[in-house]
């Protein structure tokens, strides 16, 4: 449950930086947008993240057509991650097994970018 409201609240972050942070509007702008999503391995907890300069869709699930997806082994990984979601904690995680890109590494190094401005 807990992971179920830190992807929500994830998403209601993403939308308010999108209204009021200039530098996060100009580095998506930048991206043409992303669209990325993060899940449990076994998927019962997925949530995904469209994100455009003209605004940012969320939902449930997992499309197949996401530029990138964060895959925890988890929910307790997939917390302790995205409570600080450095590089370092990313990478160490993929280094365990715990955490799995699928996708473009390009497109994590943007959405760190875009983290950032949160």
């Amino acid at each position: 449950m807990k992971l179920k409201l830190t992807l929500w609240f994830l998403g209601f972050l993403l939308k308010r930086a999108l209204r009021r942070k200039p530098r996060f509007r100009e580095q998506l702008e930048r991206m043409r947008g992303l669209d990325w999503g993060i899940a449990t391995e076994d998927l019962t907890v997925a949530r995904y993240y469209r994100m455009s300069p003209r605004g940012i869709t969320t939902g449930k699930g997992l499309p197949v057509d996401l530029d990138l997806e964060l895959r925890f082994d988890d929910q307790d990984t997939a917390l302790e991650v995205l409570k600080k979601p450095t590089q370092k904690a990313f990478l160490e995680g993929m280094m365990s097994g715990k955490v799995r890109l699928v996708g473009d590494s390009s497109d994590m190094t943007k959405l760190q970018k875009l983290l950032k401005h949160l």
